[in-house]
């Protein structure tokens, strides 16, 4: 799931210049499957985790 940015981080002078941005754990994603479809302006991409562990989109 994503995470809030942090209260702090909305404050002027708190935070780091750019805007926190939202963090997804791949298993959130994932779950039990090694490949997920993304859909993104009417095109469809597959994000796929390797046997070794790394992250591959394709369209």
């Amino acid at each position: 799931m994503a995470e809030p940015p942090s209260s702090d981080s909305n404050k002027p002078g708190t935070g780091p210049e750019a805007p926190r941005l939202p963090t997804f754990s791949s298993l959130d994603l994932f779950g039990s499957w090694r490949c997920i479809h993304i859909e993104h302006q009417g095109q469809v991409y597959r994000l796929q985790i390797t046997r070794q562990g790394k992250l591959i989109l394709t369209k």
